[in-house]
């Protein structure tokens, strides 16, 4: 839970960029911190937002590790070359942005690396935010082996026909019935991707297929409220759903 760590206990973790082997044995870059320590260790899959791979990521990531969690967010972009954030971002924007499936399978691929640590608990969720949280709930439908999911207002998981594309071919709300683990949403009541009527309707499909699911939704809070480098940030409604991640994670990947 935030602030429940005791004053003499100990803590270090370390943080470094590995390389993993991703969809179709890709070798995809990742940033990967934990814990010190033997463990064993919970561990989460953080998938990034479209801006892609920067140092919010890195940030979270490190911040899941002083949890107790072993973290990895895979490069979304790994495959357009290499160079600032912003750059990478708006080449593979240019590019009609990274498939499904292969993001599918660099989670697939980093939930594997995560288990199969000697400190390793055995127990893996997945998080994303903005298109991550679409991208996290279509791996807690595609992928087996997940524990825990968290949608942080994943836009476009509710999507029309005419809003597909060739990288994005599924809307993920048409998944639902695979929908394999628990989940937590995690919502602005001012967003519009996903709108309010777009949540409402995510959760009533949840419903009809008997899935077990927590939505959270925070008024005033929009798209991104946790991103405190921007004038987006919502920090009373971003810290209370940061202590429901924390909840909910805890009682699916530490028991």
């Amino acid at each position: 839970m935030w602030n429940e760590f005791k004053t003499d206990d100990y803590e270090g973790m370390i943080a470094e960029t590995v390389t993993i082997t991703g969809n179709k044995g890709d070798l995809v870059h990742a940033y990967f911190s934990r814990p010190l320590g033997k463990g064993p260790f919970p561990g989460i899959v953080l998938i990034s937002h479209l801006p892609g791979w920067d140092e919010f990521y890195r940030e979270t990531a490190r911040r899941f590790s002083q949890h107790g969690y072993l973290a990895i967010c895979p490069d979304v972009y790994c495959r357009f070359g290499h160079g600032t954030p912003t750059e990478m971002a708006a080449k593979a924007r240019a590019a009609g942005g990274a498939p499904d499936d292969n993001i599918v399978g660099d989670c697939e691929a980093a939930m594997k690396y995560l288990r199969a640590l000697p400190y390793s608990n055995g127990k893996v969720g997945v998080i994303g935010t903005c298109s991550g949280g679409r991208h996290s709930y279509l791996v807690a439908c595609r992928v087996n082996g997940f524990d825990a999911a968290v949608d942080c207002w994943g836009g476009r998981v509710v999507a029309a026909k005419e809003d597909l594309t060739p990288a994005q071919p599924v809307a993920p709300i048409d998944l639902t019935a695979n929908l394999n683990c628990p989940l937590l949403g995690i919502f602005g009541n001012d967003d519009q991707s996903p709108s309010p009527d777009q949540v409402n309707r995510l959760e009533a499909e949840l419903k009809k297929h008997g899935k077990n699911y927590q939505f959270h939704r925070y008024d005033g809070a929009g798209h991104g409220f946790w991103y405190y480098h921007t004038d987006r940030y919502r920090p009373v409604q971003a810290m209370d759903a940061w202590q429901k991640v924390f909840q909910f994670f805890a009682e699916r990947l530490k028991g």
